[in-house]
């Protein structure tokens, strides 16, 4: 059983795991796909992000693996042999069948360059793991060669003849009109999720729009109950007020009998004086209230603009959905149309066929005319 160890690799900030005694030799990240097992076809993530993938040497076995981990998750264990390809199948994808793992494995990089690199270095490992082999071959031979037994392979050889075998050639390979239409379908397909995207904006903003409304609505709700409380309030002022009034007149009338009355007037004149300086205060506060309260029809009118925007915002909605429908119909339209070609191609290369058999069988003709002639 291995133990695998975090190394950290020559660019200094990425990591991988490895068994420990293998040293990493290159390292870079992509997204990795595998094949997927029953069809053969499609391609599996197995991967939900760009991950680390490295080459690691092993010196105790003098072999080279590449290794990915997602995680604790070893999502890739491919030991490179000599008769590994690795095909680049567009811009920025390449793949590599590996018939000990009994799958092919895919990576999607970022640019051309970091594509082209690890297709190099994949070259480079696979051409050190072939003159290993070859060494060890050799070995082989000396040793089967000094040995008394010298007519029998060892096990050493077999074993290097049969690593990895031919299947790894067995690449899945996607055809050119496979994949216009498929470039076709991604074209769809985003533009399916960019309307997806903008109707989860749009929703968001919709959610918003009636956040405010809802706060509108309750901040309108507390003035109108402020307000009315203030009139309250003010009511009470002026009932206060009256009531103060008369009191004066009265203390007024008592004033003329006797100086103590006179004393009690003018501690009572103050008192008037502060109520009337507070009256005056709550009648500017009423004038600010009825200022305020001139602001709620604009409130209002702001309402009924977000609700025609909500509104509005529905009814698009409504034809993203109606052209997300149509999307999907192309989409499938594009399937069918994708097989009936498939069915004429096939058709055509049959007539192909049978077309050149008969040209070789005039030619044949011909040339059998010319030598009797």
């Amino acid at each position: 059983m291995s133990v695998w160890c975090r190394t950290t690799v020559l660019d200094g900030y990425n990591q991988a795991v490895s068994p420990c005694g293998e040293q990493p030799i290159y390292t870079t990240r992509a997204h990795v796909f595998q094949i997927d097992p029953t069809t053969k076809k499609n391609w599996v993530p197995a991967s939900k992000q760009a991950v680390s993938v490295s080459y690691f040497y092993d010196s105790t076995r003098n072999s080279y693996r590449i290794i990915s981990v997602d995680g604790s998750k070893v999502i890739i264990n491919s030991t490179i042999t000599p008769n590994m390809m690795f095909t680049k199948t567009s811009q920025k994808f390449g793949q590599w069948a590996d018939s000990r793992a009994n799958t092919v494995f895919g990576l999607g990089f970022s640019s051309e360059q970091q594509l082209a690199k690890f297709a190099e270095k994949f070259h480079e490992v696979k051409e050190a793991a072939k003159m290993a082999r070859d060494k060890s071959q050799e070995k082989a031979e000396v040793l089967s060669n000094h040995s008394p037994e010298s007519g029998r392979e060892t096990p050493s050889s077999n074993q290097a003849s049969s690593i990895n075998g031919t299947d790894d050639e067995k690449i899945f390979h996607v055809g050119p009109e496979a994949v216009l239409l498929k470039n076709e379908s991604d074209l769809l397909n985003s533009t399916v999720e960019q309307s997806n995207t903008n109707a989860k904006k749009w929703e968001t903003e919709l959610q918003t729009l009636r956040e405010n409304n809802a706060r509108l609505v309750d901040a309108l709700q507390e003035s109108s109950a402020n307000v009315e409380s203030w009139k309250k309030q003010l009511g009470a002022c002026k009932e206060e007020s009256d009531m103060l009034r008369e009191k004066i007149a009265e203390l007024e009338v008592q004033c003329n009998e006797a100086s103590q009355e006179k004393q009690r007037n003018g501690q009572l004149s103050v008192r008037v004086q502060e109520l009337e300086a507070e009256l005056h205060d709550k009648e500017q506060e009423l004038g600010n209230l009825r200022k305020q309260a001139e602001i709620i029809p604009q409130l209002m009118a702001q309402c009924e603009s977000i609700t025609s925007k909500l509104q509005t915002a529905e009814t698009k909605n409504r034809e993203l959905e109606g052209r997300i429908d149509v999307l999907h119909m192309d989409v499938d339209d594009s399937r069918q149309k994708q097989g009936n070609v498939k069915g004429e191609l096939k058709k055509l290369m049959d007539v192909l066929d049978i077309k050149l058999d008969e040209l070789h069988e005039f030619r044949r003709g011909l040339s059998r005319l010319g030598i009797d002639n």
